[in-house]
């Protein structure tokens, strides 16, 4: 039936019931020679209708058609957006079934909905600061050439200054472009890590001394925890964890307190060894945590930028821990500092 209501259903299958009972009494009233009062042949079918049609249309109203309105008003809830995970289930017969199934389909299709417009938004925001990052260097590198094209060639300071400014900028936008890639190759698994057994205590003092006279700079100190200043050996990629202490390390001079100190320390836990680096600076608002190891993201933009960073420091160091299948993080205090952790394999 086509556009089948509760009413005509109900009407169709108690109708059936009645003529298939009529038939019934008649075959039983003509083989038993016509023994059987010939108005029961009318009056039961008629009682049973009436009794089978209230009944009938109970039941699809009950167990069909509502359970059906309620799957349609699932999927519109679905369609216009609205939340659909707080409707009661039970699971008492097939209808309920799909009824638990859309709602598990709805689930799982909002929350990929959610992660597509969550992705849309970070590549907007990508190209944005990407674009932002290569403008700046870029239109300095124009200025500083137009105005040498202008006449600045003529005045010797002019010329050894501005060819100085624009060679800095090329610098800074070639490490753009180089960290770029580097991302590009890790999360492409391009790079594969080649661990080795080395001590990372000794690795962080070559870092330490590296970073020495821009330390001196600031008046910080470099020191050891408690404990800490010994051997602690891991499995990783020796030059990959260089570059991941060089970020870290550096972030915390460039960032920290002038006059203060910048702490690392090793911790054993079971089989992985956690490595944290704490500086006492001016500390990060908890609402940039979640976000400090997206690319180019910025607590202090303007003061980023004038430390010549690229942006894509802490980034890269998150690939490089995730690529050696470990894990890191962040903890800070305003007026306090901030530590970066991170954890490697120990070394047998």
């Amino acid at each position: 039936m086509k556009n089948a209501t509760q009413r005509s259903v109900a009407l169709l299958v108690s109708l059936v019931i009645a003529i298939l009972l009529f038939i019934i009494i008649l075959l039983v009233r003509t083989s038993l020679d016509h023994t059987i009062p010939l108005y029961l042949l009318f009056i039961i079918p008629l009682i049973t209708f009436s009794i089978s049609y209230p009944l009938v249309y109970y039941t699809v109203e009950e167990f069909i058609y509502r359970r059906v309105k309620l799957i349609y008003k699932i999927i519109n809830d679905l369609k216009t957006g609205k939340d659909v995970l707080k409707e009661k289930m039970e699971t008492s017969n097939i209808l309920d079934d799909v009824q638990k199934q859309v709602i598990e389909f709805s689930m799982k299709k909002s929350a990929e909905i959610e992660e597509l417009k969550k992705m849309e938004k970070y590549r907007k925001e990508f190209l944005g600061n990407v674009s932002h990052e290569l403008k700046t260097p870029i239109f300095n590198i124009q200025g500083y050439l137009e105005t040498l094209l202008d006449g600045g060639m003529e005045d010797d300071k002019i010329r050894q200054d501005f060819v100085e400014r624009a060679a800095k900028n090329a610098d800074r936008l070639s490490h753009i472009v180089e960290d770029l890639l580097l991302i590009s190759q890790y999360e492409g698994g391009e790079l594969s890590i080649e661990a080795e057994r080395f001590d990372i205590h000794q690795l962080t003092q070559e870092v330490f001394d590296s970073m020495k006279m821009k330390a001196e700079m600031r008046d910080i100190r470099f020191l050891f925890k408690e404990e800490c200043d010994k051997p602690f050996w891991v499995d990783a990629d020796k030059s990959r964890i260089s570059q991941v202490l060089f970020n870290l390390i550096s972030n915390a001079v460039k960032y920290g307190r002038e006059h203060g100190y910048v702490f690392v320390g090793f911790y054993t836990m079971d089989n992985h060894l956690l490595t944290e680096v704490s500086d006492n600076g001016p500390g990060i608002e908890q609402e940039h945590l979640s976000r400090l190891f997206e690319r180019f993201y910025r607590v202090d933009k303007a003061r980023s930028r004038d430390g010549g960073g690229t942006g894509l420091g802490l980034a890269i160091v998150k690939h490089i821990i995730e690529a050696h299948g470990q894990t890191i993080h962040v903890r800070s205090t305003v007026g306090i500092g901030s530590t970066f952790g991170f954890t490697l394999r120990k070394a047998k």
